[in-house]
This record gives C-alpha cells, structure tokens and sequence, in this order.
C-alpha cells in the first residue's frame, strides 16, 4: 500500500476496470499531490553529482552501479553508495528499509518486469518484516509528448514502467512511503522549439542516511565488467531464464559481482557487423526509444559494445564453462577480477 506525508494514499476512483487505467489514475493523482510536488522541486533544483571513481583517493567510497534491467539490494555495513544513470523513458527505483537500511534500486525498462522485480528486490530489504516501513523513490520516464495536446498521462506511458510500478505498490500489503516521484512532466525540460529532454538521467544514494540526488556517472564509475554487462541486457531477452525478471547482478552478502553467463549467436554477429556500419544520427534513430534525448556517449557505447561482439562472437569465449564472470572488492574500494 502507498503512503504519502504519513498517510495512506487513495484516488477515490473505483470507476476504472483495467490494471493500466488504475495505474494511470493513481499516476495522475501522485503527480499532482501537493506532497510529492514539492519533494520533486526540491530534488530539482538540486546540483547533479558527477560520480568519477579515482584510485588515488585516501579514503575511497564503495559504489555499486546498476545498468538497464538490472536490480542491486546493498548492505550500508559494506556499500556507502549505490546508483544508475541512462535513463530516458526507463525508471529508476529505490526501496529503502527504514529500520535495517537495507536498500534496493532497479533500472526498470518494461512494464513485464514488475511482478517479479518488485519481489526480487524486497526478498533482502523487507526480510519477512511485512510491518517494515519502506521509503520509496521513483526517477525518470520523462514526457517527450507534444506540449500542445496531450492527455495528463501520455498514451505511451501506459507501455513503460510508471503506471505498472504505482498500481503494484498500491496493491501490495507491504507500507511503501513514497518519497519523491520525479517522473514524467517534473522530469521534463524543453528548449525553445519544444523538443523535451530529461531534466536528469540517473541518482545516487547514500546508502548509511537514506539521501538521494541526481546524479551521472563516468566510465570508472560504470562497473565492473561494463561492456559484458551492456550487452547481457539485450542477449537477456533471448532467454528465456530471464521472462519477467531483473537482472540479477551483485551478491548482497559477500559485497561481489556475480555476472551470470548470457549467450549471443551467430545472427547477432551479423546484425552488428551492419550496425557497425550505419553513420551515428542512423544508429540513434534506430536503436534508440528517444534520439534526441540520449546522453553524448550513447552511441559510443553502442559501438563498444558491437567491437566487443565482433572480436569474440562465440559467447563461450566470454563465459567459459558456462561460469559466471565475478568481481570482488579492491583495496582501493573498486573491482578485481576474482
């Protein structure tokens, strides 16, 4: 159930007869609380932190980072930071225990996911505490929409994660507070001929006080193990192991990396070796759900990526054995390879 200041959140609105149209009702109704407006102006007019992880740092922080589709549950004992970035139309989610500090975020980039993700990431945070009060906060999914006629939520945000993650939550028994809902219209700026962008792509929270701000990371602070990881979330979808779930990615208890093996096949070598070859305004027209929004280094990424593909295109030269890829803390509060 959702609360809000305090106090359980209610539409008033029994007149909606589909899981999609109940969620955009909740939508509409937590966008526009005097509560939650308030806590997204804040976050605002916040100054974005730039995550850059140096070795020469006497005293190093211990990040975590999550990509696209997938879910990290920390332990604030062993991590003091924990955050994603990259996002345009995907949300970002944060359930944090008040009581344990416990705190899971997920990089939600389909609606699908939901169900199960919500359930992967509360097994460590709630800790069979079905009374534990949960501080939530959702960041992301901006509103490309034309500004001249549109409805209060777009009709294509009913395909992404929004209105799927508030109707759960509502739904659920456990207290989820939510604390700032920075999506959609307050996460959306537009220049002087209307194009929309995201005020921010990503956050960073820390893990001992709760604190949330926006945030973007650099290539030191995106790992470990960033390309293996950009390319399993799109080989994820071919597994059939993966239906409905976030990718699973750290282990909580032992503070490691844990990349499960993915397989890609001898078609996708091909789709690459031609992707390879489209010019950079192509590729993001086709491999992106918002060109003109993307962050400066997207299709770079993308290239990296297929660079990787193209000199090992047999998977099992990435994962031999079928074994995982794991990744323990330094001393210098980065990744080793174990």
């Amino acid at each position: 159930m959702i609360f809000v200041g305090g106090l359980p959140f209610s539409t008033n609105n029994s007149s909606w007869s589909s899981s999609s149209s109940q969620g955009s009702d909740i939508l509409v109704a937590l966008l526009e609380h005097p509560v939650l407006v308030s806590a997204s102006h804040s976050f605002k007019s916040m100054e974005e932190t730039k995550v850059s992880v140096s070795s020469e740092t006497p005293s190093p922080s211990k990040y975590v980072y999550v990509f696209q589709r997938e879910y990290a549950t920390v332990d604030p004992a062993l991590v003091d930071y924990v955050g994603t970035d990259e996002a345009t139309t995907c949300v970002g989610l944060v359930i944090r225990n008040r009581r344990n500090r416990m705190t899971s975020i997920a990089h939600m980039d389909n609606p699908e996911i939901v169900d199960i993700g919500l359930c992967q990431m509360l097994s460590l945070v709630v800790d069979h505490d079905l009374d534990a009060e949960l501080d939530v906060y959702l960041i992301g999914g901006f509103d490309d929409a034309s500004p001249n006629v549109r409805p209060k939520i777009p009709y294509f945000v009913l395909n992404f994660p929004d209105t799927k993650l508030v109707d759960t939550l509502q739904r659920r028994q456990e207290k989820f507070h939510v604390q700032t809902l920075h999506v959609l219209g307050h996460n959306t700026k537009r220049d002087s001929q209307g194009n929309a962008y995201p005020i921010f792509h990503g956050f960073l929270v820390e893990t001992c006080t709760g604190s949330l701000s926006p945030a973007s990371f650099d290539g030191t602070s995106r790992c470990p193990d960033e390309i293996v990881r950009r390319i399993r979330v799109t080989s994820s979808y071919q597994d059939t192991s993966w239906n409905g779930k976030l990718l699973e990615t750290y282990d909580t208890q032992t503070d490691r990396f844990v990349i499960a093996p993915c397989h890609w096949t001898v078609r996708k070598f091909y789709i690459v070796m031609s992707l390879q070859q489209l010019s950079d305004e192509e590729i993001l027209r086709r491999c992106s759900t918002s060109p003109s929004a993307e962050g400066p280094d997207f299709v770079e990424n993308l290239r990296r990526q297929w660079n990787y593909l193209i000199k090992h295109p047999d998977w099992r030269e990435t994962f031999p054995w079928k074994q995982p890829r794991v990744f323990q803390r330094a001393a210098d509060g980065g990744w080793r390879r174990c």
